[in-house]
């Protein structure tokens, strides 16, 4: 009795097993025939367009009705398999236009097209991925070894900065040492000065003194002299008394007012003036020598492949598109109107010039391009708090300081930023290419055609996320 009873439990917990396993979970394919709770499915058909669980799945290998049905292992895209236009598995890729497509394609807009099964294009693309997984462990490799390069530097860098420091500071506290040994020269020199004149200034002040203690007693003799009563007596001694009062005196004495050192006031003050212009003619050819010796430079794409690794997928904003632009293909394309466009009120809206920006604010590295045509259209990058309304600068693209723009026209170029216009030299070109390094602070416009030729870069400071945006004037303007 005690075996027939885990015989019927080890059943009971395989059939609960087997049973948990065929329901499906989480991110399991369910079948599309069950009812109530969902089986997981283990196949799909690429006719019927639907998942089977097992027991679902029998009448297409027992009926002879579903043997032309093509089964796949369970998928929960099939209508990514189907074609759109006649519900038929894709089985055949086009070369010409680069898309899987169904054998009535092949009859009918892709008639006379250079195609093969799904499978021999496959194939052929398996080749290319080899080479691109390649080419990307290429770069791969190139870029381990450009971040070792960059890490060896950080040190280098520090030492190298470090040392610097230290020699900057031993240099400056010997030229402190220099000028406090000026100060005490200057000051000894002033001092030794000041005694010189001193000493010899009390020596005349008593001299002074003595000359005036004699010149007060013979003050007094004449006094007496002049109250006497005798006659001939006052004769006598008046005709021997000295009739000049300066004789037998020393000469006069003046006071020099160089004693009051003002001018070596004036001799500091000039030399300060002139050490301050040294050292601020010197500090800023210091500043320049340490920029122009930067160890990094910034890593810029090369090649139109490496570029592209950074594209970026654009919509343009009707919120801030003025009323002579109409947008269409999913926000992708604007094209200037005569006619005004019934846009609601918006506060980020253009009033005035027939500009948009995109809905994305970009602080990283972002490529993109742009094909347009017609009469010229501006091509650029803004903050989002350049001005919306009126005709003034602070509104328009490249005219103030929170934007920069290309503005191309059939046979030219010209950029702008705060007003201010650079001629740009290079090919025509329907297609333009921007490269923005939102960090590193770079922005740089390419002609794209057969070839990808540089137009201008910049090199600044980016405080906030930059908004692409465009100017148009009669013309149209597509985002690639």
């Amino acid at each position: 009795m005690l075996a027939e009873v885990v015989d019927k439990l080890k059943k009971t917990e395989l059939q609960a097993g087997t049973s948990a396993d065929r329901y499906a979970g989480p991110g399991n394919v369910v079948c599309d025939v069950c009812t109530g709770r969902k089986r997981k499915a283990v196949k799909s058909c690429l006719v019927c367009l639907a998942s089977y669980c097992k027991n679902h799945l029998k009448p297409h290998y027992e009926s002879p009705a579903f043997k032309k049905h093509k089964l796949i292992d369970a998928t929960g895209y099939l209508q990514d398999k189907v074609c759109s236009h006649h519900d038929k598995p894709l089985e055949v890729y086009c070369r010409t236009d680069q898309q899987c497509i169904c054998y009535l394609c092949t009859m009918d807009e892709h008639r006379g097209h250079d195609t093969v099964s799904a499978a021999a294009g496959r194939e052929e693309m398996q080749k290319r991925l080899r080479e691109t997984k390649r080419e990307f462990q290429q770069r791969i490799q190139r870029r381990e070894k450009e971040l070792q390069e960059l890490r060896e530097a950080v040190g280098s860098i520090t030492s190298s900065a470090q040392s610097a420091v230290q020699d900057s500071e031993k240099i400056f506290t010997e030229m402190i040492r220099s000028i406090e040994r000026r100060r005490s020269e200057v000051t000894k020199l002033i001092r030794d000065q000041e005694k010189a004149a001193v000493s010899q200034t009390e020596g005349h002040m008593e001299r002074l003194e003595q000359e005036i203690d004699e010149l007060k007693r013979r003050h007094s003799e004449l006094e007496q002299l002049s109250h006497t009563e005798d006659h001939s007596h006052f004769l006598q001694r008046f005709l021997h008394f000295p009739v000049i009062p300066e004789a037998g005196f020393g000469p006069r004495i003046s006071v020099n007012p160089c004693y009051y050192f003002g001018n070596v006031t004036n001799a500091v003050v000039k030399l300060k003036e002139q050490l301050e212009n040294v050292c601020k003619t010197k500090t800023a050819e210091i500043s320049e020598t340490v920029t122009k010796d930067a160890v990094l430079q910034v890593l810029v794409p090369r090649t139109r492949a490496e570029i592209l690794l950074y594209s970026c997928r654009l919509t343009l904003d009707p919120n801030t598109a003025n009323r002579n632009l109409h947008l269409s293909e999913g926000n992708r394309v604007v094209t200037s109107k005569m006619e005004r466009q019934s846009y609601p009120d918006h506060q980020e809206r253009f009033e005035s010039w027939t500009q948009v920006l995109c809905t994305e604010g970009l602080t990283r590295r972002c490529y993109w391009e742009v094909e347009w045509s017609g009469t010229g259209v501006g091509v650029g990058v803004t903050f989002k708090g350049m001005s919306r309304n009126g005709w003034g600068n602070d509104s328009a693209l490249g005219y103030n300081d929170k934007s920069w723009c290309l503005y191309c026209r059939t046979f030219s170029y010209s950029f702008w930023h705060n007003n201010e216009r650079t001629v740009v030299s290079g090919p025509p070109s329907s297609r333009i290419g921007v490269y923005l390094d939102h960090k590193a602070g770079i922005l740089s416009f390419y002609s794209v055609s057969d070839t990808m030729t540089f137009l201008h870069r910049i090199q600044t400071t980016f405080t906030e996320p930059l908004y692409p945006g465009f100017y148009l004037f009669d013309s149209t303007a597509k985002l690639c």
